[in-house]
């Protein structure tokens, strides 16, 4: 990012027309000096791609008629009229604040020069919505002592909404990162009401999607097709958390022969595939590069614990042959062999 700068950057206040608050735009086009501009550069980039999940706009007839795309596109076309465009997109804004629970904010809109995305050197267009304000103490020197005072202001640690666009695949929608850390029921006016943007398919959709599928198929559905005992659950969980950590590419075919093993278990597997994917209107590829972040976000969701009523939980990390289960006249039993204790 340090070789990105801001080169226009337009402010307006969208508040909540549904309350009554105020609509207010700016009569021209923010100048910042050079310390400001790199503060801000770093700040909006920052927040913009701390996640690798990345979208695209897209419409349900045709893309030219999703607005924020279009008024977008006339910006890289025509940078002269940068700020009647940004005037365009917070009264578009506004129109979709609707809802009496969203609150109104600063609306930041920028270009950036510089900025690449992969070995594609492209500028970019952001747009950010600052909805909540922090308190700050200000402390000042006086003749007899210090002035404490407070006064609100925008904490550069966080930001509640935003998208950058990159300049690049225009025609599939562009290249889109967004964030909305707000993102109740009431406040998904920002992703599909406003920029109407869609997930895009790539290594970080697909390798998320994969790991879900079979978290969901060996946690839930797996008990439901066959009798299996918790202990090899968790196995198979460990398994097939440790093939998306160590293998650089997912192949179904290896993956069902390595994890899932038993023929008959392929079979209700990929039942379950064909299930998961029309459910939730996804098309999920066979064969894909995997994305290690999206693997160390999902992991978290993988559970390698056995729970005995409410005595005793048994985490297996592991070689599956050093547990044996059982039952006798005191009751069912786990047995553990290790060599070391710690």
């Amino acid at each position: 990012m340090s070789d990105s700068q801001i080169t226009a950057l337009a402010l307006h206040y969208v508040g909540n027309q549904a309350n009554d608050e105020p609509f207010v735009l700016s009569k021209k086009l923010f100048a910042l000096d050079k310390d400001l501009n790199q503060l801000l550069t770093d700040w909006f980039l920052r927040a913009a791609l701390k996640s690798e999940e990345r979208y695209r706009f897209y419409d349900t007839l045709e893309l030219r008629y999703n607005r924020v795309y279009s008024i977008v596109a006339g910006m890289f076309d025509n940078p002269g009229m940068f700020y009647d465009y940004s005037v365009d997109l917070a009264t578009f804004l506004y129109e979709n604040c609707s809802h009496p629970k969203i609150k109104g904010g600063d609306f930041y809109v920028v270009r950036f020069s510089g900025q690449s995305v992969g070995t594609e050197g492209c500028d970019a267009i952001g747009l950010f919505k600052i909805e909540n304000k922090d308190t700050f103490l200000t402390v000042e020197p006086e003749a007899d002592g210090f002035d404490i005072s407070q006064m609100q202001g925008v904490s550069l640690k966080k930001m509640d909404k935003g998208c950058l666009v990159f300049n690049c695949q225009r025609e599939d929608g562009f290249y889109v990162a967004a964030i909305d850390n707000t993102n109740r029921s009431e406040a998904a006016y920002w992703v599909d009401d406003f920029l109407h943007l869609e997930r895009r398919q790539d290594a970080y959709f697909q390798t998320e999607n994969a790991m879900t599928l079979c978290h969901n198929y060996l946690s839930e559905q797996l008990p439901v097709d066959f009798e299996v005992n918790r202990a090899d659950q968790v196995d198979m969980l460990n398994r097939s958390l440790d093939y998306f950590r160590k293998q650089p590419r997912f192949e179904l075919d290896s993956f069902e022969n390595q994890v899932i093993v038993q023929p008959e278990v392929i079979g209700k597997f990929d039942e379950y595939r064909r299930r998961f994917q029309d459910e939730r209107q996804l098309s999920l590829e066979e064969n894909f590069d995997v994305n290690p972040t999206a693997v160390r976000k999902q992991t978290r969701i993988f559970k390698s614990v056995i729970k005995l009523d409410r005595n005793f939980h048994i985490y297996i990390h592991g070689n599956r042959d050093l547990v044996e289960q059982g039952e006798d006249t005191h009751g069912k039993y786990y047995k553990l062999y290790y060599r070391e204790e710690s």
